[in-house]
């Protein structure tokens, strides 16, 4: 099971994912979750407590990469879990994304942590 929240500030859209990011209804969730954010500037995918990562969901990942590039949105991966971070690594994935922690992300972004509000968005 995938559960994510969603907190936005300004043109910025932080999507926390919480279980498994694996084919089927989880990718439906995360891809719904995403794209629903298209009005954002930049998104941002908190998978530290992402526990189980399949080829459907790297292929997922790998599409909302191209869904975002395609409309000059910022896809940005933050604080992957330790398998999460493997996966990515072993696919050599971690080049094509841009990874890094949540702090510093928003830090580069100009943002900060504390300001992000939780939206009504669950999915």
């Amino acid at each position: 099971m995938l559960t994510v929240d969603v907190e936005k500030t300004g043109d910025v859209a932080v999507v926390r994912c919480n279980g498994r990011i694996v084919r089927g209804e989880e990718v439906r969730t995360l891809r719904s979750a995403v794209v629903s954010e298209k009005g954002s500037r930049i998104v941002v995918l908190d998978l530290s407590e992402v526990e189980m990562l399949d080829a459907g969901g790297l292929t997922t990942l790998l599409s909302l990469h191209q869904w975002a590039r395609s409309r000059g949105v910022q896809l940005k991966l933050v604080n992957p879990s330790h398998f999460v971070r493997e996966i990515l690594t072993r696919t050599q994935l971690d080049h094509v994304f841009d990874v890094s922690t949540l702090d510093h992300a928003l830090m580069v972004l100009g943002g900060n942590p504390c300001c992000y509000t939780r939206v009504a968005a669950s999915y």
